[in-house]
């Protein structure tokens, strides 16, 4: 018996002394040409917080530490390509250097241009869910209706 599973993959809101987040200008589908918060999928034997500290370096160039989790985000159409579920962190940028790959071009934004930015995937839920998250002690996020 096959089974159809969604599959798990990691987001990170990199904040940085600034106070800005690194966003990547997607190079590819879905979503090519428009902006996203860094994130990829889960490799086999690799725990979620491995693969947000790899995405990070692979789309940003950024070393991060890891400050908090954010949510979890798992509603079937939030991937256009297929199934997926995402547990969103919340990272601080050790390293300043951006330095993108062939998925996309990292780059900082200020919180108050992103309020006005439309983002690929459900990541503006992620982004109003992290305004939330600075301003309400800090709880944690899940897809509900």
């Amino acid at each position: 018996m096959e089974y159809k599973n969604p599959a798990p993959t990691s987001n990170i809101i990199i904040v940085n002394d600034k106070d800005e987040i690194c966003l990547v200008k997607r190079n590819i589908e879905p979503h090519k040409g428009r902006v996203a918060i860094p994130g990829g999928f889960v490799d086999y034997d690799e725990t979620v917080e491995e693969a947000a500290i790899r995405e990070s370096k692979e789309e940003t160039g950024l070393d991060v530490e890891l400050v908090s989790i954010l949510g979890v985000y798992s509603e079937p159409n939030r991937n256009p390509s297929k199934h997926t579920i995402s547990t969103v962190f919340i990272a601080k940028a050790l390293t300043k250097e951006l330095d993108g790959d062939d998925e996309g071009i990292p780059f900082w934004e200020s919180i108050e241009n992103i309020k006005n930015t439309d983002l690929a995937f459900d990541h503006n839920k992620m982004f109003t869910d992290f305004l939330q998250w600075r301003e309400d002690n800090k709880h944690t996020f899940w897809s509900r209706k």
